[in-house]
């Protein structure tokens, strides 16, 4: 038996997916998380999807991957470590200036973030390199000595270092390592150089100083899960998902745990993607909606939208990721009245404990789940397959309550609560496909996570989507995403290099100098030849521009009939992007990537035969559901999902409930069951 698990951490259940490589079967189950230490609920849930598999660690599996919050959580949360600074004198207060803008243009009242170095604990050293990476002032490598025994006095667990155009010249930050290294042997050390080798000081230094803030709280955790994963018998090396959908072994990611950031949600997207794209969707809008948050994000042509950096919490952190936009509107979030009398739902959330009032564990505050169970959309008696029993009298109670506040009747609130969620989700769809210059009309949305399906019919009609691809394990998406992603890092280099036929040989240079690292990094981890992948991708723009556009390469020799290529693509996408382009203009190469992945072993995705389109045997059960319109319940059939067969169709109003997830289809709404088991929904207009 040679079994491959991937587990994904959310903020209510930990999602663990077996793939058995001999017999192409997939299991997957649910528990729920343990927020103080999510290593536990992993521990629990490896043990008990084995126990489930008849299958022990030590001989069975082959592969493990883990997709994490603990990054996120702790920024969001402010529990990194006390952090210091060492950097260019002159720029000490960078990390408070900023960009000099307020966070919200109109809002005169709005602060900015609390940086998490305090300014007594961002120390400045002699040292300067000049834009072209000349030195105009060696490195004071005594008053760098005074600094880190200063920073050592101070009690600090760690130390981020961003130096002025150190991404050109990074030899004066790898003299303050050693010199660290010397003093406090036991400092997480972080230098701006290693982490991103870019221009754009405030965000280099920004992302730097993140990277050191949480490095001890990630390291800590996937050290301490490594341990308790190697007592439950694992012998492989774990994994955990990176921001760029990647995977990367647990000692990498606790050097860069920045790259973790969106370690969780990414990899939905990528099992989303493989998916769709294998039913004969390859565009599509991935819509995550879990117990605490929703993630949307949009896949082209099979591969995920990418980014090269996000801002959380005020913070900006670059670093490659997938497009992911993040709302605060999950099946834990929580409802309330604001001071004028209106009903809002979110950010705040339930979480796992005590979750939404019918968990029944003190929570008396209604959230989105409380209300599609007062809606009659979720089982009435319990969730999980019959694992999790509910308490739907106490949804009803606690939605009465509320409801006074606005002057709203039980079914009234219950009804705006869903209305609110949708709205805010529709938003963050917008955010990625309209803001973009992506039509969402033109893409297939595909709803994961334990909530999405339940609301992707209502959201698809808000957006003007006519097709949805709900797939087999919807709730457990993102663990099963954990099995298909490639390993992966990514190389880059700033240098504004002038696009034009002369400096076509420096263009080949550097990518060559990328190349060269990623060949290395194949060697080091042990990559065969036949899995190796390199994507080329330049940042352009037009001369005198604040902004650059990611262009793809492609293979061959860079020369002037490759520059004028990428000229023409950059040209495309500036259309596409601001609706228009300036023919004759100069261009600029900016920063240099290269994305170095290895192939994994995916699990096959197995075609079944279609078959009739009958439907009678999979329905189990009929419930009344609150009808807007009729300002009542109507009953309408509930299917299983397993029993569900490839061919079958249905035509909504219905419900289908399967362990992982429920999903609503609207009146209007038909769907077949695909030959790979997704559930293709076409909205009724």
């Amino acid at each position: 038996m040679k079994l491959r698990v991937g587990v994904d951490t959310g903020g209510t259940f930990t999602d663990v997916c077996l793939f058995d490589v001999d017999s192409n079967a997939v299991q997957v189950t649910k528990v729920s998380s343990t927020p103080d230490d999510p290593g536990t609920a992993v521990v629990r849930g490896v043990r008990e999807i084995l126990e489930q598999a008849g299958a022990q660690p030590a001989d069975a599996i082959g592969y493990f991957a883990h997709g994490t919050t603990v990054a996120t959580n702790a920024l969001l949360t402010g529990r990194g470590v006390k952090t210091g600074l060492l950097t260019t004198r002159g720029f000490r207060d960078l990390l408070e200036l900023g960009r000099g803008r307020r966070p919200k243009l109109y809002d005169l009242q709005q602060d900015k973030p609390e940086p998490v170095v305090p300014r007594d604990l961002r120390l400045e050293v002699g040292e300067r390199v000049r834009y072209d990476g000349s030195i105009e002032m060696p490195l004071d490598e005594t008053e760098v000595r005074a600094q880190v025994r200063r920073l050592r006095d101070e009690g600090v667990k760690a130390i981020a270092v961003c130096l002025l155009f150190s991404y050109l010249y990074p030899d004066h930050e790898r003299a303050i390592t050693r010199i660290i290294s010397e003093e406090i042997p036991d400092a997480y050390v972080s230098i701006s150089s290693d982490v991103l080798p870019e221009f754009r000081e405030f965000e280099r230094l920004s992302t730097v100083v993140t990277n050191a803030y949480i490095g001890p709280t990630v390291a800590e955790y996937l050290a301490r899960l490594r341990g308790n994963l190697a007592e439950l018998g694992l012998q492989v090396v774990p994994h955990v998902t990176q921001s760029n959908g990647g995977i990367m072994p647990f000692p990498t990611a606790e050097a860069l745990p920045v790259r973790t950031v969106l370690s969780g949600p990414s990899t939905g997207v990528v099992g989303a993607a493989y998916l769709a794209t294998a039913a004969g969707f390859p565009n599509i809008i991935t819509f995550d909606m879990g117990g605490t948050s929703t993630d949307v994000s949009l896949v082209q042509d099979g591969r995920p939208k990418t980014a090269s950096g996000m801002e959380l919490e005020g913070r900006p952190i670059r670093s490659p990721m997938i497009d992911i936009h993040t709302v605060g509107a999950g099946g834990g979030s929580l409802a309330w009245i604001d001071s004028g009398g209106h009903l809002k739902v979110g950010p705040a959330s339930a979480g796992a404990a005590p979750g939404p009032v019918c968990y029944g564990k003190g929570n008396t505050q209604p959230t989105v789940t409380d209300a599609n169970v007062v809606l009659g959309v979720l089982h009435p008696e319990f969730f999980l397959g019959g694992k999790l029993s509910i308490d739907a009298a106490a949804s009803r109670e606690a939605m009465r309550e509320l409801g006074r506040g606005a002057g709203l009747d039980m079914l009234e609130t219950a009804e705006g609560i869903i209305r609110v969620v949708v709205a805010n989700m529709a938003r963050a769809i917008r955010v990625i496909s309209v803001q973009r210059g992506y039509n969402p009309r033109d893409y297939v949305l595909v709803p994961f996570g334990g909530a999405g399906p339940l609301h992707a019919s209502q959201l698809a009609a808000e957006l003007g989507i006519r097709t949805i691809l709900v797939p087999e394990t919807p709730g457990a998406l993102s663990a099963l995403g954990l099995l298909m992603t490639d390993l992966r890092t990514d190389f880059s280099r700033t240098h504004l290099v002038a696009a034009v036929p002369d400096n076509a040989s420096r263009f080949e240079e550097l990518f060559g100098e990328l190349t060269h690292a990623a060949d290395e990094w194949f060697e080091a981890e042990g990559i065969p030849a036949q899995r190796r992948e390199l994507h080329r991708i330049l940042e352009m723009r037009y001369a005198g521009q604040n902004y650059e556009l990611p262009v793809a390469l492609p293979e061959g020799p860079i020369d002037a009939a490759m520059l004028a290529e990428l000229q023409r693509r950059f040209a495309t996408e500036h259309e596409r992007m601001y609706g228009y382009s300036e023919p004759g203009e100069p261009v600029q190469g900016v920063t240099f990537r290269v994305e170095a992945l290895g192939r994994v072993d995916r699990p096959p995705l197995n075609a079944r035969p279609l078959g009739g389109s009958d439907t009678r045997a999979a329905q189990i059960d009929s419930r009344g559901v609150y009808v807007a319109e009729h300002r009542d319940f109507v009953e309408r059939p509930v299917y299983a999902r397993e029993k569900l067969r490839p061919g079958n169709e249905l035509r909504g109003p219905c419900i289908v409930e399967q362990m992982d997830t429920t999903t609503l289809l609207l009146p209007g709404d038909t769907a077949q069951v695909d030959a790979y088991g997704n559930l293709v929904v076409t909205v009724g207009s």
